[in-house]
């Protein structure tokens, strides 16, 4: 899991395009002290980020520590650039800067205070654990502010106690300005941000796409509608219409949050919910969603600007509907089991294995494909071994592709797949590999364990194969079921033909399985469904 620290909450977002744009002409102040960053500081409840800004979660607990240390040690640290709007003094560069050294006055390292109501009140235990580990490196190597705070005016302190008192009570961070209007502020942004610490490719992606539907769609669900509104210029039925689907659709996909060892069947599809983990993996996913029968869009340059809010409420409408076709109670849902589809061996999240699937799904949808369903319901229960008996091997080939072709190639050997079984091939090793795109065989072995202790990854290996053995499986296809958000209750007898509600003629199925697949078999069209 990613060791980050979320400070996104400590300085608020607000649009460029909110001030008069108009250059300001003020006395300029050269720092901004921790008092102004404090509940009572006037520069602090000034201060903005540019709404495009990329979340403030890039710092590890120990670059939070590093910098506080160098703060009350008197020890150089660079400016901070600041351009001044007509109602506010929005951050161009020292975001993280501001944030920790704010982080530290208000003892909030993303589940205080202020993060609290920023994301809604839901902060994921991943972000807790990695506050209170800051917290306790703080209290350690630094001292909190409250402790120092408390030491002002007092006596009987020791020397180095005096030193930091009397740096922090004077100390601020210096300021650089930069002049001009909005423009020139953005333009300030860009340069600065593409240099020194250079965005990374999702996070330029995003700023340079801010406005389309997609990027938009992405930042909602990996916050279920919290935190910074980036959809709040749209109209309220618009915006209340993203924020419910996004809830919906980080729901299906995230809840709930992934544990290390796994010591439960009851996984998230789409692994980790962790901001830097997450966000390509939903741009992948509104892409597949919105593709039609040409494969387009390819990329987030494909897609308008959204300039109303319906494009990403269309967007996520698609990908809701989608989610829903591979997990949940609708009547067109496979209720795929994600230990099984969407996880490698020792249980952790396969990102190949979750997008080529949902991928290939995506497909038959967009090509209005009626053969495959029912086709991969067929053969489902062999599927389904094939995938758990060789999953090591199937991980251990997917390792050899470079990595943006893993998706495409795990797509291809999926489809490959269903279509030898259900033409009647049962594959051995050597087609397996064929069908990943490799020749000949392969030999998949482990390291000799030295440890006496048993790591993460083997418990949750060990669990897995243990607890798919007593897995409940559908009656209609022998497939897994995902109990815990994926059935439907059938009557063994139909009412229609007299059967009552008494249990012993209630059984639990695949809401495809039930609603659809049933009726194929009873046309003649599927396997012959003995009731279990």
């Amino acid at each position: 899991m990613a060791n980050l620290v979320n400070l996104d909450a400590m300085i608020i977002r607000e649009d460029f395009a909110a001030s008069s744009g108009e250059a300001q002409s003020f006395e300029k102040t050269d720092k901004i002290t921790l008092r102004e960053l404090g509940p009572d500081g006037f520069i602090g409840k000034l201060l903005r980020k540019p709404d495009f800004q990329r979340e403030t979660n890039h710092w590890t607990p120990e670059q939070v520590v590093s910098l506080l240390k160098c703060f009350i040690n008197g020890d150089l640290i660079p400016s901070v650039i600041l351009w001044k709007s007509d109602r506010h003094f929005f951050v161009i560069d020292g975001g993280h800067r501001l944030s920790v050294l704010k982080a530290w006055v208000t003892d909030d390292y993303g589940d205080g205070p202020a993060s609290q109501p920023f994301f809604g009140y839901e902060i994921s235990q991943e972000q807790k654990r990695i506050a209170k580990r800051v917290r306790e490196m703080v209290q350690t190597q630094v001292g909190t502010w409250q402790h120092f705070q408390a030491k002002m005016g007092t006596t009987g302190l020791s020397a180095i106690e005096e030193k930091i008192v009397n740096t922090i009570a004077v100390r601020g961070l210096p300021i650089q300005w930069v002049e001009g209007d909005a423009e020139k502020a953005e333009t300030s942004f860009f340069n600065i941000n593409t240099q020194g610490t250079p965005l990374d490719d999702i996070e330029e992606l995003l700023l340079k796409g801010r406005k389309k539907a997609i990027s938009i769609s992405a930042r909602a669900i990996i916050r279920a509608g919290k935190g910074h509104k980036y959809w709040s210029a749209f109209n309220q039925d618009v915006t209340a219409k993203i924020e419910d689907l996004s809830r919906k659709i980080h729901s299906t996909l995230f809840d709930p949050e992934l544990q290390r060892p796994i010591k439960t069947l009851d996984l998230p599809l789409g692994g980790p919910k962790g901001v830097r983990t997450a966000i390509q993996a939903l741009i992948d996913l509104c892409l597949i969603a919105l593709r039609d029968q040409s494969g387009k869009p390819t990329s987030i340059d494909d897609t308008p600007d959204d300039e109303d809010g319906n494009g990403t409420a269309n967007v996520l409408i698609k990908l809701d509907k989608l989610a829903q076709r591979v997990s949940g109670n609708a009547n067109g849902s496979l209720g795929l089991h994600p230990a099984v589809y969407f996880y490698g061996p020792t249980g952790r999240h396969s990102n190949p294995m979750f997008m080529g699937t949902i991928s290939l799904i995506a497909r038959a949808i967009a090509n209005n494909d009626k053969t495959f369903f029912p086709k991969f319901t067929r053969v489902r229960e062999q599927l389904e071994k094939i995938l758990i008996e060789d999953k090591e091997m199937i991980a251990t080939i997917l390792q050899k592709h470079p990595s943006k072709k893993r998706v495409d190639k795990y797509e291809q050997f999926l489809s490959g797949l269903i279509d030898s079984l259900s033409n009647g091939t049962a594959p051995d090793d050597v087609l397996l590999v064929k069908l990943l795109g490799l020749e000949g065989k392969i030999v998949v072995g482990k390291d000799i364990q030295r440890s006496t202790s048993f790591t993460d990854d083997t418990k949750s290996l060990v669990f897995l194969k243990t607890a798919l053995k007593s897995a409940i499986r559908c009656p209609m296809c022998k497939g897994f079921m995902d109990a815990e958000k994926s059935m439907s209750y059938d009557h063994v007898t139909p009412v229609r033909e007299g059967g009552d509600g008494d249990p012993a003629n209630c059984e639990i199925m695949h809401p495809y399985c039930n609603q659809s697949f049933k009726e194929l078999q009873a046309l003649g069209g599927g396997t012959k469904h003995k009731a279990a």
